[in-house]
């Protein structure tokens, strides 16, 4: 198969773990040049060291997604690396509390997932879009989740940000698409990562997702990777604020 990404420059939020790291290893392994940026310091060093080990360039970043200034400077030390920024992957987000009812859940608990799940992904479309207009195009992936198309009882935070997050990505990629940046989201669903994990220390809420998943497993992040780089290529050179769905079923019942 022909590399998809060599000598792209490629910027992947979350990428310490999960989905992140999965992508990042693909687009990697297809020639592209990374910046891995998490808020966990040592996870982003890891993935880069694991992309250097099998022969390709990474740059690690420690970034905070709910701080401006942090997604400005990864925005900027992957231009200054690579000169360019070519593809952004906005991944990072967290599951909140979930397994609370709506009205069990406090302004802090709200705030923490609107803050990291949509406001970053919106600062960070802030701050790539005018470094792709201004090199003439790019490509960006925005997280969403299988709950930006289905009501997920007990988990209102994280559902109204993924909500959010499809429609701030077809907003933006309307936006742009005249300027040569292609906007998309993916829609993964269960998924076995760190997050999910967490989710799973709620009494009762591995059994409950376990039981709705029609395929009958969870997905692997190298799977979900698989939809971000078709996105990110030129496989995917006519969708524009597209939703790419990989639930396993869920959402069609």
């Amino acid at each position: 198969m022909h590399p998809r990404f060599t000598d792209k420059s490629i910027l992947v939020s979350g990428a310490g773990a999960g989905i992140g790291r999965a992508a990042s290893l693909g687009f990697a392994a297809e020639g592209g040049l990374l910046v891995a940026a998490d808020r966990d310091a040592a996870a982003a060093e890891r993935t880069a060291e694991m992309i250097r080990d099998l022969g390709g360039s990474a740059l690690a970043v420690t970034a905070d997604v709910t701080n401006t200034a942090d997604i400005e400077r990864m925005v900027a030390s992957t231009v200054e690396e690579y000169g360019r920024l070519d593809i952004a992957f906005n991944n990072a987000g967290i599951a909140g509390e979930f397994g609370l009812a709506l009205d069990e859940t406090s302004d802090d608990q709200w705030d923490a997932v609107v803050s990291v799940n949509l406001t970053a992904v919106f600062a960070a479309m802030r701050s790539e879009i005018p470094v792709m207009r201004a090199q003439g195009g790019g490509v960006i992936v925005n997280t969403a989740s299988v709950a930006s198309l289905i009501g997920t009882p007990r988990a209102a935070a994280y559902t109204a940000t993924k909500h959010g997050v499809l429609g701030l990505t077809r907003a933006a990629a309307l936006e742009v698409v005249g300027d040569g940046i292609r906007i998309n989201a993916i829609c993964p669903g269960a998924t076995r990562t760190n997050m999910l994990e967490t989710i799973f220390e709620s009494p009762g809420m591995e059994d409950i997702m376990m039981s709705s998943q029609p395929i009958g497993r969870l997905a692997s992040p190298e799977e979900i990777a698989t939809l971000v780089l078709t996105l990110a290529s030129d496989d995917a050179a006519f969708m524009v604020g597209a939703a790419l769905v990989a639930d396993g079923g869920l959402s069609v019942g």
